[in-house]
């Protein structure tokens, strides 16, 4: 007789004609050779893939040694695919000229590819203010999707210098994964509201980070007349004046004359200074000068040798 609640279980008909070792290969993930031009970017990619030094070491390296670490991408439709992590490594193998790179393909939702492609780009050693603005919003959103999304808490309050973001607990939690404050991760954040222009001025360091979250609240065009002086004046806001001017903006009184104004008030710690950009001046400095640390140094005695030979000049001229 049957016994009760008790049902036989049959094994499956993989069970029956491979062994285990043969069911563990068939469930790991496996390297293959994936033609580059079936891998698209990401789409809204936050990091920036340039075409500078280390990318023509990394072309080097892959020519020597070919891609040592696989890519990650996920299957799209009519067999191509959509790159996740390794934009750097498919950029420099079109460079070399190398057709194939070695994948491994994920079967990821769209939140799962999202904060798979942030993880494995945000621990990078050199990360731009511009990239941790878009890469945290578009991570913190991936997590609310999947579910991780809370209300703000009642005893919860945000500073004077950030607004309340729904949320709170997904903010932090992003936070303490990649080392951050949850008030930081917010600042970062409203990075993602400044125009283009002065974005970049903030990658560049010509700007400072939180004088540049406050002016993010400022309306496209005000922005753009902060950018315009900034550009022909070079005259940097410092934190207070970007208060100033959030402040002014927030009660609906900030105008140009306003921006102007404010912007042209000579800070304490003014000092006026040259701008060279670096791939002008770059090669010109050698390579020992640059490992040393001392490429000011060098650019004054250069400065010095040029007028003491100006002097000379002149001096044999008035003979």
């Amino acid at each position: 007789m049957k016994e009760q609640g008790h049902e036989m279980k049959l094994p499956k008909l993989d069970d029956l004609f491979t062994n285990q070792a043969q069911r563990d290969y068939e469930k790991a993930e496996k390297v293959e050779e994936i033609d580059i031009s079936k891998i698209s970017d990401f789409p809204n990619h936050p990091f920036k893939v340039n075409d500078d030094d280390k990318m023509e070491e990394m072309v080097k390296s892959i020519k020597q040694y070919g891609v040592i670490l696989p890519v990650i991408v996920r299957a799209k439709e009519n067999g191509t695919y959509e790159m996740i992590s390794g934009h750097r490594r498919k950029r420099a193998c079109e460079l070399a000229g190398v057709k194939q790179i070695r994948s491994i393909v994920k079967d990821l939702s769209d939140d799962e590819a999202t904060i798979l492609m942030v993880d494995s780009n945000i621990q990078r050693e050199e990360i731009l203010p511009s990239e941790k603005a878009f890469a945290y919003k578009m991570k913190l959103e991936a997590m609310r999707h999947q579910g991780k999304r809370v209300d703000l808490l009642e005893d919860e309050t945000s500073t004077p210098m950030v607004e309340k973001l729904k949320g709170k607990t997904s903010v932090r939690l992003l936070g303490e994964q990649n080392n951050e404050s949850a008030e930081q991760i917010r600042r970062y954040i409203r990075l993602t509201h400044l125009i283009p222009e002065l974005l970049e001025q903030v990658d560049l360091k010509r700007i400072a980070f939180r004088p540049a979250v406050e002016l993010s609240y400022l309306s496209e065009d005000n922005q753009y007349v902060v950018q315009n002086i900034f550009e022909f004046d070079e005259v940097t806001p410092s934190l207070s004046q970007a208060i100033r001017l959030k402040k002014l903006e927030q009660e609906g009184k900030l105008t140009e004359e306003k921006i102007e104004e404010i912007l042209g008030q000579e800070k304490p710690n003014q000092k006026e200074f040259i701008k060279i950009h670096n791939e002008r001046i770059d090669k010109y400095i050698p390579q020992k000068i640059k490992e040393s640390g001392k490429v000011e140094d060098f650019i004054i005695q250069c400065v010095e040798e040029h007028n003491k030979r100006e002097r000379l000049k002149q001096e044999r001229n008035a003979r």
